[in-house]
């Protein structure tokens, strides 16, 4: 499968102008790429939108982006930061067609909460997945995910990088892996 474009999402605190996709999107040139806000933060809330809600507005604009990049939707790759990353996951867990998932900082668990994992829908991932995140993320360490990795049903690259939850390699750096892995679908 071919990566025809690229949908990429922020975390929670973050819009679509957050430097690690700014620095994604211009990596993966001239592969077409979005970025977008979830509606929560299009009407200037701060609080998250419902899974539900975010999953619908990632089909709206997965549909999007497929019809102004003239590709079939199963040859978008989904994908964000945290937040956005894991809705991107359970779209595609739900059935939204994809070539990949791009999970940078994906949110294992809540901070401090290593019992409350965000893993159940993994099962129905059948794509490939990429993993980036910081060593010392305190949202999944290398040995929580270890511990989960084996439930995502489709292929799964992982990067570990120096840094937490906004991992300190150059923004350029996690652009490179992100183009890499693409290019290798």
């Amino acid at each position: 499968m071919v990566a025809g474009a690229l949908l990429l999402t922020p975390g929670a605190g973050a819009g679509r102008d957050h430097h690690t996709l700014v620095a994604v999107e211009r990596a993966v040139a001239p592969l077409p790429c979005e970025r977008v806000d979830f509606p929560y933060r299009l009407a200037g809330r701060r609080s998250p939108d419902r899974p539900e809600v975010a999953v619908a507005h990632l089909r709206t604009a997965a549909a999007g982006l497929a019809a102004r990049a003239d590709v079939p939707a199963d040859r978008l790759v989904l994908g964000g930061r945290s937040f956005g990353g894991r809705m991107c996951s359970m779209a595609v867990a739900e059935g939204l067609p994809a070539a990949g998932l791009v999970l940078l900082s994906y949110p294992l668990h809540p901070p401090g909460k290593p019992d409350r994992l965000r893993v159940a829908h993994w099962p129905e991932i059948r794509v490939p997945v990429l993993f980036v995140s910081g060593r010392s993320d305190p949202f999944g360490s290398p040995d929580e995910f270890a511990a989960q990795l084996s439930a995502v049903a489709g292929p799964v690259t992982q990067v570990w990088l120096p840094g937490g939850h906004q991992p300190s390699a150059p923004d350029g750096r996690i652009g490179e892996i992100v183009r890499d892995w693409c290019s290798g679908l």
